[in-house]
């Protein structure tokens, strides 16, 4: 009882000294919590405040009535999308182009990395590599309209090249079967080399003492790189397929929507696009927040469950 007594009467002695202590630290480092401020308040205001529209999704919402006071629906617009003639074509066009996106574009910047970690000469190194990352910061926009150009069939440069061949010019952007080759090669080209600059990070993490006692032993180029160099970019391997895979849900908004023809919309309509036109062009704006909503849980559901899996088998992990 006495011991008891006594720890009841500490404890109120070390709780204010605590959060004194606490505060103390923080305002030791107000400098960096300020400049901190500034994608604080970005996030609040165009991330969190945003999701008070998830209700649409449960709604039958009127404008005369707003978010709050519109008649209460429940899950009537997800087994409308569930039982809708269009839902499987669409999440199979969104699957399709991103597991193609992953499986041609995703080791794409691992080998350059290591193409580029192969090059001996520094500058001829930053000459490439600078090359490389320059379409990432080209718009979607620009990237379209010049393949619009050189894939045109009147004045393009490939089809001028197959007139001259005596062969029949070709409408690429208006052909389904061309349509997701076009897709993955313009991705790959836009974002391997942006892609890469992690891969280069992380290999210059590599202690070189392991090349050297590589070499001492009769290691070869290709020895070295699978014995040593891939193993020790395992991690990052891991984290950014774990986000690649998460992500499986998004096939790519902007590319998609403005490579896409109504020529091509069979194999071209993803859940990003039918959102847009449901929601925007048609004013269905609680069928297209449902939908929005039905991909976001799936999204949450696979960056969990993929990283679960990762963490058993490898020990990699996003947490």
């Amino acid at each position: 009882m006495i011991a008891k007594e006594a720890r009841v009467e500490v404890m109120p002695d070390v709780l204010p000294l605590k959060k004194n202590k606490t505060w103390a630290k923080v305002w030791s480092f107000r400098a960096i919590y300020l400049f901190m401020l500034p994608a604080f308040i970005w996030y609040v205001v165009f991330c969190y405040y945003p999701m008070y529209g998830i209700l649409i999704a449960f709604k039958d919402f009127k404008y005369n009535l707003g978010i709050l006071h519109s008649p209460w629906e429940g899950l009537r617009f997800f087994k409308q999308f569930l039982s809708d003639s269009s839902f499987y074509s669409v999440l199979y066009n969104t699957l399709s182009i991103s597991f193609l996106k992953l499986l041609l574009g995703f080791p794409a910047p691992l080998i350059l990395a290591l193409m580029l970690n192969g090059v001996m000469h520094n500058k001829l190194k930053r000459i490439f590599q600078t090359i490389s990352y320059l379409p990432h910061f080209v718009s979607w926009v620009v990237v379209v309209t010049l393949m619009q150009k050189i894939l045109s069939p009147n004045v393009g440069l490939v089809n001028d090249i197959r007139d001259h061949m005596g062969l029949k010019p070709i409408f690429f952007m208006g052909m389904p079967s061309l349509f997701y080759p076009l897709v993955v090669i313009s991705d790959i080209w836009k974002g391997v080399g942006w892609g890469s600059i992690i891969y280069l990070a992380a290999l210059t993490n590599i202690d070189p003492h392991l090349y050297e006692a590589a070499e001492m032993d009769g290691a070869g180029r290709w020895s070295k790189l699978f014995k040593i160099t891939l193993p020790c970019l395992t991690p990052t391997i891991g984290i950014l397929l774990i986000f690649s895979l998460s992500g499986v849900l998004n096939a790519g908004f902007d590319q998609i929507w403005l490579m896409q023809t109504p020529a091509t919309l069979s194999v071209s309509e993803i859940l990003d696009t039918y959102v847009l036109k449901t929601g925007i062009q048609q004013g269905q704006f609680a069928y297209s927040t449902a939908i929005g909503l039905f991909k976001s849980v799936i999204s949450l559901i696979l960056i969990v469950a993929v990283n679960k899996v990762s963490k058993k088998v490898s020990d990699v992990s996003l947490w």
